[in-house]
């Protein structure tokens, strides 16, 4: 079985790893319109049949203040990993339910599932600071509900998917926010390690390559205007801004990925590398941005062994 290593740049599964990061940007052996036309599209994923979380969780009055739980069987105490969807930071394009797929077949390899809600931008109180809030107080409110479903604390790691990536390396990364800043907090949840999967975690490198409509549409409304107290918008909102994270990070990308291209990855590990963190880019080949998310893919299995391998599960 292929064994996730910290240190490797994984450019062919099953391969040794690259001495030189720069193969990270070779081009495919083939034509991008050839590949691409055996990529998953949505409707592959939501075609299937849709898993149903055991819980959910309130931790707020408003329509999005949910969190949906998927507990393994057994008594536990179980691993957790904190789920963070995707969609371009718009609820009109996905909400938490898009992850339920990957939710259960993590479910079924014994994690409890704590996959989160937050406000898009095109919501009301969305963009900044509300999107942030969200995301923050919906991780923390695992430390609230730990007890009762018998979560293990000490093993808690994180996954998130496109913009999803974006927020769970800023979870991940939140005890760095600028004294100031109405997104702080005194005592945010520890993780042991997150995958940036298909992500979109530095806003400033990802703006110019990733859909205008993805991200330089809503870029102001995310990151929130300039003011002499917070003159750098992205100080707080970008979490390339706050590296170190001061935990293990692993970017996934599909080496055919149009949303989130593996330049993107590289970049950020490059940079939290830089910063002192243990980091490491994956870049799967014939994979698209679906697959990062659909079980039964090779890119689900690479993402669930290096999430095991955070916590030695």
């Amino acid at each position: 079985m292929w064994k996730f290593q910290p240190a490797c740049l994984a450019l062919v599964l099953l391969a040794a790893c690259a001495p030189a990061r720069e193969e990270a940007a070779a081009p495919p052996a083939e034509p991008a319109e050839v590949a691409s036309a055996t990529l998953m599209t949505w409707d592959d994923l939501t075609g299937r049949v849709h898993p149903v979380p055991t819980h959910q969780v309130r931790w707020g009055e408003g329509d999005t203040d949910v969190v949906d739980l998927w507990l393994p069987d057994g008594t536990g105490p179980h691993p957790v990993v904190v789920m963070v969807h995707g969609g371009c930071w718009q609820k009109s394009i996905a909400d938490k339910s898009l992850m339920d797929w990957m939710a259960d077949a993590l479910r079924q390899q014994g994690w409890a599932v704590w996959n989160i809600e937050y406000r898009g931008v095109d919501e009301p109180g969305g963009g900044y600071p509300g999107t942030f809030l969200d995301a923050g107080a919906a991780t923390d409110a695992l430390t609230l509900h730990a007890a009762e479903y018998n979560l293990d604390l000490t093993r808690v790691t994180g996954i998130g998917h496109s913009a999803g990536g974006h927020l769970i390396l800023w979870l991940a990364a939140r005890s760095r926010l600028p004294e100031g800043s109405p997104l702080s907090v005194s005592d945010p949840l520890a993780f042991r390690g997150v995958v940036v999967s298909g992500g979109l975690a530095d806003l400033e490198a990802s703006r110019p390559v990733t859909l205008p409509s993805c991200l330089d549409a809503v870029y102001d409304q995310l990151t929130g205007p300039p003011s002499p107290e917070r003159p750098d918008p992205l100080s707080d909102t970008s979490p390339a801004r706050l590296l170190p994270a001061g935990v293990p990070v692993v970017s996934v990308n599909g080496a055919e990925d149009r949303i989130a291209p593996p330049m993107l990855g590289d970049a950020l590990t490059r940079k939290a590398e830089a910063a002192g963190d243990t980091a490491s880019l994956v870049v799967l080949p014939a994979t698209g941005h679906v697959e990062l998310v659909a079980p039964d893919t090779e890119a689900f299995r690479v993402q669930a062994e290096i999430l095991a391998s955070f916590v030695d599960k």
